[in-house]
């Protein structure tokens, strides 16, 4: 990693599941050197955890700015024009940290590639209303966090807490590419990956719904017609304008090859599509 770069991965546990995801922000050299974790609330007190277990106190230290730090996110065609005109800046890739970054008393914004075109801004929780007013007078219009949610859920990116948690294997929720770096080691639960990777198979795969008009609750169970038999569950679901019907993603039994059509609640509910993520 270099100063300014932004990357996705994961904390395993030693039998190869999930600890959390996570995105990793190198802040660069020098007295302010060290990792920014950017961490979902729902893995926050499994990574203070982990940390606390396996990371030694003289080899580094932990801070915890979760309850310090404020979030908002700018997404959508304008993104890019209204986090230049409110901070002056706008990172192609990766991240800038502007006064110091949060922990100075500044902000970091960062451009996430995955949910285009999406910037975070974050910043002392005190100050959070103060940015929010810098983007309003450039142009932002707030939307609320499922507008997000439906966004991430149309663009078939899992969430920690939601489509994955402790008894997750990444490569179930389709991270083996995304999360990890097969050239690089060693890494806790990497003997789990590898072996996968080379020689196995896992399941269960995170795939994408599409229901009709009638958006379904999550954690429903999937058949095959007049089966009885349970074929996957639904973990996330949102309206979505852009495929003009309730969307969602879940788990679907490896034998499932998409395109396919399984049956919700029973074998003979409701047909939802099965699609590649």
């Amino acid at each position: 990693m270099v100063a300014g770069e932004a990357v996705y991965g994961a904390i395993l546990t030693p039998k190869g599941r999930m600890v959390t995801d996570l995105t990793t922000l190198w802040l660069g050299a020098g007295e302010g050197e060290g990792l920014g974790l950017d961490v979902a609330t729902s893995g926050h007190a499994a990574v203070l955890g982990h940390f606390t277990r396996f990371l030694p106190p003289r080899f580094a230290r932990v801070e915890d700015l979760g309850d310090r730090t404020g979030l908002l996110t700018v997404l959508g065609p304008r993104a890019e024009e209204v986090v230049a005109d409110a901070f002056g800046t706008v990172p192609e890739d990766g991240y800038a940290l502007l006064g110091g970054g949060p922990a100075g008393g500044g902000l970091l914004v960062a451009r996430w590639v995955e949910q285009a075109p999406s910037w975070d801004i974050w910043a002392p929780a005190a100050a959070t209303e103060g940015v929010w007013r810098r983007l309003e007078a450039s142009g932002a219009v707030p939307v609320g966090w499922a507008v997000r949610e439906m966004l991430r859920i149309e663009a078939g990116l899992p969430a920690f807490g939601v489509d994955m948690d402790d008894t997750t294997i990444p490569v179930e929720a389709g991270l083996l590419d995304r999360a990890f770096d097969h050239d690089k080691g060693c890494y806790t639960g990497q003997e789990v990956i590898v072996r996968i990777r080379h020689r196995g198979r896992v399941n269960w795969h995170l795939r994408a719904f599409r229901f009709g008009n009638a958006a379904p609750e999550t954690g429903q169970q999937l058949f095959e017609a007049d089966g009885t038999k349970v074929k996957g569950r639904v973990t996330s679901v949102a309206q979505s304008p852009r495929f003009g019907q309730a969307v969602g993603l879940g788990y679907v039994r490896r034998e499932i090859e998409p395109p396919a059509t399984l049956r919700l609640g029973s074998g003979s509910g409701p047909e939802v599509g099965v699609e590649e993520c």
